[in-house]
């Protein structure tokens, strides 16, 4: 009983960081691993996050916090803005920009077609407060056709099955092979161009034989995908903004 009179009190789930008149929610996250206080702001989310080691005091990295507010509000100003999946929103398809457009209030299908001008839509049927969600939809059933297409081709070549593909919406990464063989992508593959979500299935295939990044790996890789480097160089260019849609 003396013992739990004088446990230490959690930590809260968040800290308030301001800057200027506007204010900032920091996660705060302690780690076995970290040895310093770090801030870090996602470019995916903008989730701002403050590490500290587990032993440190929670009064020391609010003040490291606060110490760096112009720098978090700074990284956030930098991150573009999101586009709601609304109808008239532009969205990337396989790299290439569709209109949304609210085609019908008749329930029905969503599918990628063409206005009367020719220029590529989304076209969305249903009750206009359902858009964003059968968008959001339609684009993770596209995105797992393409890439259970794309993995069933470079399984083939190597030889190894895939035991299951699924598509979820990760911020920190777009790929993930277990020791099951279970493949696990980001749907928002399908909103960048065909050849970086074929690399990205490339690339996890390639892992059901080497479950490292070792120089056999990414030789398998090139062997999947040639265009390797050229996939990359996009990912590094554009990924990042793939996360503001929706």
């Amino acid at each position: 009983m003396r013992l739990s009179l004088f446990a230490p009190k959690p930590d809260p789930d968040h800290i308030e960081v301001g800057h200027g008149d506007r204010s900032f929610k920091v996660a705060v996250r302690r780690r076995a691993s970290a040895r310093r206080f770090t801030l870090r702001v996602s470019t995916a989310s903008g989730e701002v996050v403050l590490t500290l080691p587990e032993r440190a005091d929670l009064k020391a990295a609010r003040l490291f916090a606060e110490a760096h507010g112009g720098w978090i509000a700074a990284r956030l100003a930098k991150r573009p803005d999101g586009v709601a999946f609304a109808a008239g929103a532009m969205v990337p398809l396989r790299g290439v920009p569709h209109r949304i457009v609210h085609w019908s209030t008749v329930r029905g299908v969503t599918k990628a077609a063409e206005d009367r001008d020719g220029h590529p839509i989304i076209a969305v049927s249903g009750d206009s407060a359902h858009v964003g969600r059968r968008v959001t939809d339609f684009l993770k059933r596209e995105a797992l056709k393409d890439l259970t297409v794309s993995v069933d081709h470079h399984t083939r070549t190597l030889g190894i099955p895939a035991r299951k593909i699924a598509v979820r919406d990760t911020a920190s990464r777009w790929g993930s092979c277990s020791a099951k063989g279970h493949l696990s992508f980001s749907w928002r593959l399908i909103l960048a161009p065909p050849l970086v979500l074929d690399y990205l299935a490339a690339h996890e295939v390639a892992h059901l034989k080497e479950m490292n990044h070792s120089h056999r790996f990414w030789a398998l890789t090139h062997r999947l995908c040639p265009r390797t480097e050229e996939a990359e160089a996009w990912l590094k260019r554009h990924g990042a903004g793939l996360h503001r849609y929706g």
